[in-house]
């Protein structure tokens, strides 16, 4: 069947796209900014004659980068910490959040563990005993003391326990008159149809591993043991130009801090950028089903 479309649809449906494509276009143009400077020459940027388009383009920022073995030495740690992270963040997250999805009469005071949890996210105990802890474990310098310091965000528990809430007791239900026990009923009936929420509480867990740097800086005491983000972060234009030739002195003069941050941000956006859109289906329903509360 053709649908008929009024003027008067046409006419909302293309103000509709184009207020969309403005609304796009305006979120992207702080993205582009960035690039331009991370891509222009030092004078330029100084003065702040950049806007849309680069100004004596130049790749020197993104040459110091890459240049030094450093770098592709905290990617690698970066990427180890992504994904041990992100399983042993999921997997505590599921575990907690099944059994705290039950009612009070199935789980024993289990309104008292709510509470708790609530009080962990808003407060906790401190930057000092934070760290005395890591350290009593052993794990200063260790991608474990990394994957560990923040493997559990209670905002991520509660979202799972509200979208384990929603969804049917009649299949539990029918799951233990089947036999199956809690194990079961969790690894194969809640998690196979909790893949929205479970994508949505991964890509926040994938971005938080990744754009954390204050963890790097304080539980690791050599720069080979640095995430990306803690080393690009430790990174500016400070080099001995008396061990430096003609050529690379003036291809430093041309470099500043400015630029260098730009180029910093923009390196650490890729890999989001590059997962987001595998995830972004699941995100929108991951989230309002998880924040729905019975």
């Amino acid at each position: 069947m053709v649908e008929h479309k009024s003027f008067g649809a046409r006419l909302f449906n293309g103000v509709n796209a184009t207020l969309l494509i403005l609304i796009t276009l305006l979120c992207l143009t702080p993205l582009w900014y960035i690039l331009m400077i991370s891509v222009s020459d030092k004078a330029a940027v100084n003065a702040g004659a950049v806007t849309f388009w680069p100004i004596g383009f130049n790749l020197l920022s993104y040459q110091k980068i890459v240049s030094e073995v450093a770098f592709f030495t905290s990617f690698w740690v970066s990427v180890k910490r992504v994904v041990l992270g992100t399983a042993v963040s999921l997997a505590a997250i599921l575990m907690m959040a099944y059994p705290l999805s039950k009612t009070s009469k199935q789980l024993p005071h289990r309104n008292a563990y709510m509470w708790v949890l609530v009080f962990c996210m808003l407060f906790n105990g401190g930057t000092i005993p934070w760290y005395l802890v890591i350290r009593g474990y052993g794990l200063i310098d260790s991608i474990w003391g990394l994957v560990l310091a923040g493997s559990l965000p209670i905002f991520n528990v509660i979202l799972v326990v509200n979208f384990f809430r929603n969804i049917p007791g009649a299949l539990e239900e029918a799951a233990y008159v089947d036999g199956a026990g809690p194990w079961r009923t969790f690894i194969q009936i809640f998690i196979p149809i909790s893949a929205p929420v479970v994508a949505t509480i991964s890509l926040f867990t994938i971005v938080g591993y990744w754009n954390e740097f204050f963890q790097g800086l304080v539980l690791s005491t050599k720069q080979s043991n640095y995430p990306l983000q803690t080393y690009i972060q430790q990174l500016v234009v400070n080099l001995n130009l008396s061990t430096l030739d003609t050529e690379q002195i003036k291809q430093i003069s041309q470099l500043n801090n400015r630029s260098l941050n730009a180029a910093k941000i923009f390196i650490a956006m890729i890999p989001v950028l590059v997962i987001y859109p595998f995830l972004q289906k699941y995100f929108i329903t991951g989230i309002t089903l998880g924040s729905v509360k019975e």
